[in-house]
Order: C-alpha cells, then sequence, then structure tokens
C-alpha cells in the first residue's frame, strides 16, 4: 500500500518549479532527491505545454506514493490531443527528449489515459535499498 501525497497546481510554466520544489521536500529522507525533482520537472512542463493543463485556468496535479523500497512520482493533467511518447533520440529538434530522461532515471514509467486527462508515472527506487 503507497503512502500518498498530492498536490494541485496552475498550468503555469512557474508552477513547474514549484512542484520540484514540492517533490524534494517529499524526498528528502529516501534519497533520490535529484532524480525526483528531475521527474517531476519533466512531467509537470510537458503537462504545461502538451496539454490542455497550460491553457487559462488549466492546472495540474502531483501525486507523490512511498512504497517500500520506491517512490511512484505521477503528473495528472486536463488531457491532449496525444499520447506521452519517447522520441527519437536522434531528433534534431532542440526539445522533446524530457521523456527520455525520464526513462532513463525510473525503476518503470508509464501513461494512462483519464476520462478528463491523462496521467504519466515515473517509479524511482529507493537510494541504499
Amino acid at each position: 500500500m503507497l503512502t500518498k501525497w498530492c498536490r494541485a497546481f496552475p498550468g503555469l510554466p512557474e508552477q513547474v518549479a514549484e512542484a520540484r520544489h514540492f517533490v524534494a521536500a517529499l524526498l528528502e529522507e529516501w534519497g533520490c532527491v535529484d532524480e525526483g525533482a528531475l521527474v517531476v520537472g519533466e512531467l509537470a512542463a510537458n503537462a504545461v505545454r502538451h496539454s490542455l493543463s497550460g491553457k487559462a485556468g488549466g492546472w495540474f496535479l502531483v501525486v507523490v506514493g512511498f512504497g517500500t523500497d520506491f517512490v511512484r512520482i505521477e503528473v495528472i493533467d486536463e488531457g491532449g490531443e496525444s499520447a506521452p511518447t519517447v522520441r527519437d533520440a536522434t531528433s534534431l529538434e532542440e526539445g522533446g527528449r524530457g521523456l527520455m530522461l525520464v526513462a532513463a532515471c525510473a525503476k518503470d514509467w508509464g501513461a494512462k489515459t483519464l476520462p478528463q486527462g491523462s496521467s504519466v508515472w515515473a517509479d524511482l527506487l529507493r537510494e541504499g535499498v
């Protein structure tokens, strides 16, 4: 059973940093602060850029769930036109590598479509376990 903490954020670019601070504070004793901040930063930025969460009045939700040996970081947004996907690393585009970073940091990750949005999550292993 996961112990969960969550917080809703306005869908504004400057709120991505607030989401990183929220997750970093929760992970201080877990030892995966840097990875957690990177993961939530990428997922929150994607929510603001690529979903309805970034529109006027939009929001995104950050959920942090603690298991015995892992922590799950999830960002729920208001949905968009396409599902999150990892892009080709050889692409010459400036952006689009956020999910690749998430996948590299995480033990596992995934995305799912919700009735009124989408969810992207990543599981990080607890350091020293």
